[in-house]
């Protein structure tokens, strides 16, 4: 593979925002790796998820666009959990350490699987907000893999890492969406393989979410029509737990839009935060809402009128 191409926004994204590691275990080697960033005085931020192959920088559109409009927002890398408990005990450790009561989940296919069981998790004393589903899924017997889910400790990392690229997109893209793959690749050569394994345990590990238990959170559920690592099947489940869900509907973005179309994405993003405005759930500095406000519209101009040209 050739040499990866780092976008400018990426290296000033790495020197501007500084990545914190915090532990709130008993056991030391669970290392929460984070970036926070935004007006420290919303205690409602919007905390993104990634998927298997991500590092909490796959979001650094979604975190430099975000914060220029007055958000906060934190992107997470998951320490080494081996069941959906223990990582739900542990993310709530999290935001009792990061005193934020409540918050809003952005969850990248298994971030989106993990925002929805921590919901469910919380569901008698609530600590999700919202949540916004990207490529996401509600079962894990979609991949088939329940039953090899116990040995992945067991593979050595360049077995494990041929299983997530299985997942990558192999025919002819965009040049935005090669980008994003290659630096998807990337962050995956990153991982360790107990990194690697524990993640992949709980992408197949035999588990669904309960919706009746978390039926009064606001959800946005946000997904590609070309080719992803989703099947229709597995969509089409989503819409039918969440009937009242807003669909923010993008017509090409692959497996990882929040890289190749973060435009759209940051749009659709600010669309749901935008019902909790004037709240103490707001995700949003008050006094930034006007300059918000005018880049959305800009944006929607701009989507709009592309969408005319087509």
């Amino acid at each position: 593979m050739g040499e990866i191409k780092v976008s400018p926004d990426y290296n000033w994204f790495r020197s501007t925002v500084p990545l914190k590691k915090i532990i709130v275990d008993d056991d030391d080697s669970k290392v929460w790796s984070l970036y926070d960033a935004g007006p420290r005085s919303i205690r409602c931020p919007l905390i993104f998820l990634p998927p298997v192959s991500g590092t909490a920088d796959v979001f650094f559109q979604q975190i430099l666009a975000l914060t220029g409009w007055g958000y906060r927002v934190i992107a997470l890398q998951y320490p080494v959990y081996w069941d959906h408990l223990e990582f739900c005990d542990g993310f709530r450790k999290l935001l009792d350490h990061l005193q934020l009561d409540k918050v809003h989940l952005f969850g990248a296919s298994l971030g989106g699987f993990l925002a929805q069981k921590f919901a469910e998790y919380t569901h008698k004393s609530p600590r999700v907000h919202s949540l916004i589903l990207c490529n996401s899924f509600s079962d894990t017997s979609i991949f088939n893999q329940t039953w090899t889910a116990n040995s992945f400790w067991l593979m050595p990392a360049f077995m494990l890492k041929k299983i997530v690229l299985g997942n990558f997109a192999s025919g002819p893209v965009d040049p935005e969406m090669a980008d994003g793959i290659d630096f998807m690749v990337d962050r995956l050569e990153s991982l360790g393989q107990s990194e690697l394994a524990s993640r992949l345990t709980l992408n197949c590990q035999n588990s669904y979410v309960e919706p009746h238990k978390i039926r009064d959170v606001p959800v946005t559920i946000m997904d590609v029509f070309d080719q992803s690592a989703l099947s229709t099947e597995a969509k089409e489940e989503m819409y039918k737990l969440y009937p009242n869900a807003r669909r923010a509907h993008l017509k090409t973005g692959g497996n990882f839009p929040y890289l190749c179309r973060s435009a759209e994405v940051n749009l659709y993003i600010q669309i749901h935060l935008l019902q909790f405005r004037g709240t103490r759930y707001a995700a949003i500095d008050p006094s930034m809402v006007s300059a918000e406000e005018l880049e959305v519209q800009k944006i929607s101009l701009h989507n709009s009128s592309e969408q005319e040209e087509e």
